[in-house]
């Protein structure tokens, strides 16, 4: 459509178009689990992780502190790829540069593309929110942790992502006595996924647990077989 010229007291179409870009750059931490062998012909399951917002900055040790970076140099057995990036000082998960991390790590190691999974706490747990909501189709399942975030997205999506949406498995955990992020917003996400139609989504409150529900969750076990029992086809 050519814009029509501008003239005083009329209302026109106008049409704007500029090509955008941005730099991205992530720090981040990378395990490989033990028996990973980049000449061999086998693939692993890749888990994407989230940090919260007292992990941000510059040092990348802090990313270390909770979850499964944490977890997975001391257990021989964490069958996953990790990936644990660091979001910078004053800003929050942007789900364009953790697409292209996630694109760049994949090409770049031996990464079963059909089991790529997602999670994140507090901050993280919105991040996971956004970004499986944003890319469905991308991950096997997704554990959000004491997160929440915008539902809008859910009900206004396009053919094939809402497709992906129902079909997207969704594990959520959240404290009961939280004051820091109310347990209303995991229990919103969980409610409008449902109302659009997804079948496998799920969330566990500790009724006891305030904030911290991340210790828990990451040191179960079941967490992890969880995840592994669901691939992308």
């Amino acid at each position: 459509m050519k814009p029509s010229p501008p003239r005083a007291g009329e209302q026109t179409a106008q049409v704007f178009a500029k090509k955008l870009s941005r730099a991205h750059r992530l720090k981040y931490l990378l395990f490989l689990p033990r028996g990973y062998d980049a000449k061999s012909r086998q693939r692993w399951p890749l888990l994407l992780f989230l940090h919260g917002a007292g992990e941000r900055g510059a040092n990348l040790k802090l990313v270390a502190k909770y979850g499964p970076p944490k977890i997975a140099p001391h257990q021989p057995g964490f069958p996953f790829i990790l990936v644990s990036p660091q979001c910078p000082a004053r800003t929050m998960w942007d789900p364009d540069a953790l697409l292209a991390l996630l694109d760049d790590v994949t090409a770049r190691h031996r990464v079963d593309r059909r089991r790529v999974y997602l999670t994140g706490m507090s901050m993280g747990g919105f991040g996971a929110w956004r970004l499986a909501i944003a890319e469905p189709q991308r991950f096997a399942a997704v554990v959000p942790i004491c997160g929440g975030g915008d539902v809008l997205p859910i009900f206004l999506a396009e053919p094939a992502r809402e497709r992906a949406l129902r079909t997207l498995p969704v594990w959520a955990f959240h404290g009961a006595c939280d004051e820091v992020v109310p347990l209303a917003e995991s229990e919103r996400m969980v409610q409008a996924l449902r109302q659009a139609g997804a079948t496998d989504v799920r969330l566990t409150v500790y009724p006891d647990a305030g904030h911290d529900s991340w210790t828990e969750t990451y040191d179960n076990p079941k967490l992890y077989e969880w995840l592994m029992s669901h691939a992308r086809k």
